[in-house]
């Protein structure tokens, strides 16, 4: 179960749930990965559509990683992601929002 007050998100990998959350070691690897300048460039471009399926298996492997998943990139691309492209997408979006609020 995740814990959202953390900024947990659920993702489902070949049917088993994962809690996954991007840690500030996640999102600095995040700027370098995506070639981004800021933490706001990063999410801006999920913000207005204009991310690329790399953009949201890194944020995918990141959060997973932060949530305890030992896996790798190239694990992932081997892996079914419950919902598919859209869900893995959606789940990305909400990891990065996630890591950018401030819980009440």
């Amino acid at each position: 179960m995740v814990n959202p007050m953390r900024g947990e998100v659920e993702i489902t990998l070949d049917g088993v749930p994962h809690a996954a959350r991007l840690t500030l070691g996640a999102l600095a690897e995040l700027e370098t990965q995506l070639a981004t300048g800021s933490l706001v460039e990063m999410a801006g471009r999920f913000e207005t559509g204009r991310f690329s399926a790399a953009d949201v298996i890194h944020v995918i492997v990141a959060g997973l990683r932060g949530g305890g998943w030992s896996g790798t990139r190239d694990d992932l691309l081997c892996t079914d992601v419950a919902g598919g492209a859209v869900a893995a997408a959606q789940a990305a979006a909400q990891l990065l929002a996630a890591a950018f609020v401030v819980p009440q």
